[in-house]
């Protein structure tokens, strides 16, 4: 277990059923003395990479005119920029940085698979994103400077928003709650509470580690693309029970219960369902970017863990797993399923758990899971480390 959650004195089990997906908390000092993994120079040279998501938003307050900007930048770009009112957010650090991906592993009170990124926004003074939502939950962790946080109410798609932005801006908006938040406090928000975030002040770093919430639109497209792709175009529908209707424009009631039992049929198949689950859940966030890793044989990663080394999750990587009825365990990584038989569950419990690296003995291991070790180094979700 993680020696310590960044909750106050609160207990993991006290935040899930009291905060979660409930109401806002602020946390005073959630990490004592916290140390940023990022330094400003360092997020601003990300920013500068092409194969980083990064954005610069500004706001001039005289013209009431906000304006957004695409990385990557240019290096000199930044010593552009005015003295206030402008914010660069850089998306998946810990897609990049090794110790961001850490720090990640310390919210690991809510299920892994449920983490979306970690994102690090620096503001110079005034600087912010506007009064918004989002639509899913967030820890907003002070690392540098301060900033003030104003909440609101409750909002959604039926929400006033400002057309002439580009971003999404609440016009209309009341102050309910502020608080201003030093290095090491943390605020907790859920989904769609109207928020409003600003530096008090030069160099302000506040990271925030969102978590996914895949819409119900998105989902069932997605299962319903997974199911078809499956199907032969001679598996149809059917009415040998066919009965003589009086009209024969009519869709019977009949009709639509067979087209019920259809659909239930493969929605009550918890085998497909929980595979299309896992697959969906740690599909990459950057599938554009997903590279193949080493190509090792058992032989050689014997000798490696032999050597002392570890086996270490890619910092982008998402792994999560299920335990099945027929005597298996499914291991999902980043999109891909892979089944194995139960006496491998310890070892796929510690590949998705708390600590990204494991340190294991090849004794410890069978054939097949060296082989699905190897697999999965090449496949670019795990590799070996020396530390």
């Amino acid at each position: 277990m993680i020696d310590q959650y960044p909750l106050g004195e609160l207990s993991a089990e006290q935040f899930l059923t009291e905060y979660w997906q409930k109401k806002p908390l602020l946390i005073r000092q959630a990490i004592p003395d916290f140390e940023p993994p990022v330094s400003a120079d360092e997020l601003a040279g990300l920013a500068c990479e092409a194969e980083v998501e990064s954005r610069l938003i500004r706001f001039d307050p005289d013209k009431d005119h906000w304006s957004l900007e695409q990385g990557p930048f240019k290096e000199e770009h930044f010593a552009t920029l005015p003295e206030s009112h402008w914010t660069l957010l850089v998306q998946a650090v810990d897609h990049w940085v090794p110790e961001a991906a850490e720090l990640i592993q310390r919210f690991s009170f809510i299920p892994n698979w449920r983490v979306d990124d970690l994102m690090i926004s620096y503001a110079a003074n005034l600087g912010g994103v506007g009064p918004h939502y989002d639509n899913y939950d967030v820890f907003l962790l002070q690392a540098e400077g301060c900033r003030r946080w104003e909440l609101g109410g409750l909002c959604d798609e039926d929400s006033p928003r400002r057309d002439d932005a580009p971003v999404m801006i609440l016009p209309e908006w009341v102050v309910e709650q502020s608080f201003d938040l030093e290095p090491g406090d943390m605020l907790y928000l859920p989904p769609q509470v109207a928020h409003n975030g600003y530096a008090i002040g030069d160099g302000c770093m506040t990271y925030s580690i969102g978590f996914r919430a895949p819409a119900h639109n998105e989902i069932l497209r997605s299962f319903s693309d997974f199911i078809g792709e499956q199907l032969g175009r001679e598996t149809r529908y059917t009415d040998a029970d066919l009965e003589l209707q009086q009209n024969p424009g009519e869709i019977s009631s009949a009709a639509i219960d067979r087209v019920t039992g259809i659909l239930a049929g493969y929605l009550q198949d918890r085998e497909q369902l929980s595979r299309w689950f896992g697959e969906y859940m740690t599909d990459p966030k950057y599938p554009e970017l997903t590279e193949e890793g080493e190509s090792i044989t058992t032989d050689e990663l014997v000798e490696s863990l032999d050597e002392g080394y570890l086996i270490r999750r890619n910092e982008g990587a998402r792994l999560a797993y299920v335990r099945s009825s027929d005597n298996k365990t499914r291991l999902f990584a980043d999109g891909k399923s892979y089944s194995v038989t139960s006496g491998s569950t310890a070892l796929l419990e510690q590949l998705c758990g708390e600590h990204r690296s494991i340190r294991i003995a090849a004794t410890e291991l069978s054939e097949q899971q060296l082989d699905l070790l190897c697999q999965l180094i090449h496949a670019g979700s795990l590799y070996l480390s020396d530390e």
